[in-house]
């Protein structure tokens, strides 16, 4: 599990300086500690299959927008979609994340991160019959629970208490809405998070083909 996670990094030593391995090949090992993780399955998204696959599809189809797997309707490739991945986005000290780009006017020189789709007809995400981009609001309250245990400060105005997000606590709940009519609107039903930290933190996305995982890590040496 990610909650253990520890990567190392080899940084070059010297020629013939011993080191903690035994080599004179490694210097030092700065080490990430992880600050938060959370995961839920991404097969019990909803109680009702034939909206479960809806879902998920579209958590993931935001997640290929955010790491530029995709750009537009055109590119999308459902097979590949939802094949497992792993990607990392990091944010330096006092930058911000938002969820879309209806940003309010107080953030907006903050954010250097979104997920870069509205998540609609137009950028190729599905419908249940009710909304285009049904699921991703489990996507935005799976990242806000990760960076509000990992310290980062985070802002929302619209939370989800309207309905259930299976394995994501109810408190944790951020209801999201690209409104194109309505700016402000659009803008308070976003996610903001802020790496308050005075060193940058990275947002780790797992995805193994049943769960997805989000952890929040911090640049440490040993």
């Amino acid at each position: 599990m990610l909650e253990t996670l520890i990567l190392l990094y080899f940084v070059l030593s010297k020629p013939g300086e011993p080191n903690i391995l035994g080599s004179s090949s490694v210097a030092w090992v700065p080490v990430r500690q992880v600050l938060a993780s959370r995961s839920f399955s991404m097969e019990t998204r909803y109680d009702v299959p034939s909206v479960n696959a809806v879902f998920k599809d579209n958590i993931l189809l935001a997640l290929r927008y955010m790491n530029g797997d995709v750009k537009n309707k055109e590119e999308i490739n459902w097979e590949e979609v939802v094949e497992p991945f792993h990607f990392e986005t990091t944010l330096q000290a006092g930058e911000g994340f938002a969820f879309h780009d209806q940003i309010l006017a107080e953030y907006k020189d903050k954010i250097v991160k979104t997920t870069n789709a509205h998540f609609n007809f137009q950028d190729g995400f599905k419908t249940d019959g009710f909304l285009y981009g049904d699921g991703v609001c489990h996507l935005a309250s799976l990242i806000y629970w990760a960076a509000k245990d990992a310290g980062l400060e985070t802002v929302y105005f619209a939370n989800h208490n309207f309905a259930k997000i299976n394995e994501v606590p109810k408190e944790y709940g951020v209801s999201i809405r690209f409104d194109p009519g309505n700016f402000a609107n659009g803008s308070r039903q976003n996610l903001y998070i802020f790496n308050s930290y005075d060193h940058p933190v990275t947002f780790v996305f797992e995805y193994d083909g049943t769960n997805l995982t989000i952890s929040v890590l911090e640049a440490k040496n040993s």
